[in-house]
């Protein structure tokens, strides 16, 4: 699943709340819905933020123990948040590992960056049940559609059994 870190202006790489977006996720996939992200933007401007403080860090979850980012992941950062003048990528694992990057305009490799996350404090963002209410009204769950099942793969002409060359055993 993912989201947007929202900052205040004096330390926007300080996240003070994570906010989700409306969503359909797979085990190893999200799509966030148009409507809901540009909403999200609407209502944040609204309440007096600035796109650096609600709409540069983008932060989402890896099924498995490793946050390193996916080539897919690489791509959608750079096509989403290529034109900023600054934003940063940030995935959280299962077992708690993390990955953080920020990029920036005219250089050519992002900044790894270290991350802390504490989760001692209290806090208004911290509220269980309303991180719980979020996640049930932002996050659809799909299952992984099967590839045997995938119609693009029916018309490539490779796949079809009678055309696979028999291997001697």
């Amino acid at each position: 699943m993912g989201g947007f870190g929202i900052t205040e202006p004096d330390d926007p790489r300080f996240v003070t709340d994570i906010v989700l977006i409306k969503q359909i996720c797979t085990d190893v996939t999200v799509a966030f819905d148009d409507a809901a992200v540009a909403d999200f933007f609407d209502d944040q401007i609204d309440v007096g933020r600035h796109p650096e403080n609600f709409g540069r860090i983008w932060i989402h979850t890896h099924p498995g123990k490793s946050a390193c980012p996916s080539q897919v992941d690489v791509e959608t950062f750079a096509r989403v948040f290529g034109n900023c003048d600054w934003a940063v990528m940030f995935i959280l694992a299962r077992n708690g590992a993390t990955y953080a990057e920020l990029k920036r305009p005219g250089r050519s490799k992002a900044e790894k960056l270290s991350v802390g996350i504490d989760f001692k404090p209290e806090f208004a963002a911290s509220d269980q049940s309303a991180w719980e209410t979020e996640y049930l009204e932002c996050v659809q769950e799909a299952p992984l559609t099967p590839l045997w099942s995938l119609t693009e793969w029916l018309e490539d002409e490779f796949l079809y059994a009678e055309q696979w060359p028999v291997m001697p055993i």
